[in-house]
């Protein structure tokens, strides 16, 4: 875990923006350009993927970013890798100190084996994801869904290697911000789930922040 605050001045930056819980955001993310995902209440679990904004067939890789760094979980200095190799964007500044790699996103199908059959119904990350996907000019789709950041959620592993969904480590006005080192699209899901204690039960906003 590694706590590193920012320099950066939010009256500065360049663009602002509130994300509702269970919305989806979009954004093309230039190379040099700082993002700011900001945990407006605490707690909040924020799915996020990354593309090359210039070929979406290059994205972010759980897998590569595990590997180059040899650590399950993301903070400040942690590099994150493409499916090529390549380092998309570098985490600089972070005040939660740990976010997961591992818990993949909500969907209605997760939510009846975690849950209850009666669940299925219910909002989930995958359904953000495909709703942004569809707005997409790059015609994003669910074959572009790979495993996800979920900046702030708290997935401890057991002893056995097992996941545990636990309560969150971040608290109202934590953030985590990340420098491009290419030109991607930034795809979230600010997560709707109500069925665990990682956001206490009570989806809230998160704010986005950019600066050149």
């Amino acid at each position: 875990m590694s706590i590193v605050t920012s320099p950066r001045d939010p009256s500065r930056c360049v663009h602002r923006e509130d994300v509702l819980a269970g919305e989806p955001w979009l954004y093309e993310l230039k190379a040099g350009q700082t993002l700011r995902i900001l945990d407006l209440e605490g707690n909040q679990a924020v799915d996020t993927l990354f593309f090359n904004a210039r070929d979406p067939r290059e994205r972010y890789s759980a897998t590569d970013t595990i590997r180059r760094q040899g650590k399950l979980y993301l903070t400040a200095g942690s590099r994150l890798m493409s499916n090529l190799g390549r380092e998309m964007l570098q985490i600089v500044a972070d005040t939660c100190g740990r976010h997961d790699t591992l818990g993949g996103a909500c969907a209605a199908e997760s939510n009846q084996v975690r849950y209850a059959l009666e669940k299925w119904s219910m909002h989930s990350c995958r359904d953000s994801f495909l709703l942004a996907c569809a707005l997409s000019p790059q015609g994003l789709g669910k074959r572009d869904l790979t495993s996800n950041i979920n900046f702030f959620m708290n997935v401890p592993v057991t002893p056995e290697g097992r996941l545990s969904f636990e309560d969150g480590i971040s608290d109202a006005g934590k953030y985590v911000e990340m420098t491009a080192a290419m030109d991607v699209l930034v795809l979230v899901s600010n997560c709707p789930q109500l069925n665990n204690p990682c956001n206490a039960w009570n989806p809230t906003p998160v704010q986005m922040l950019i600066w050149d």
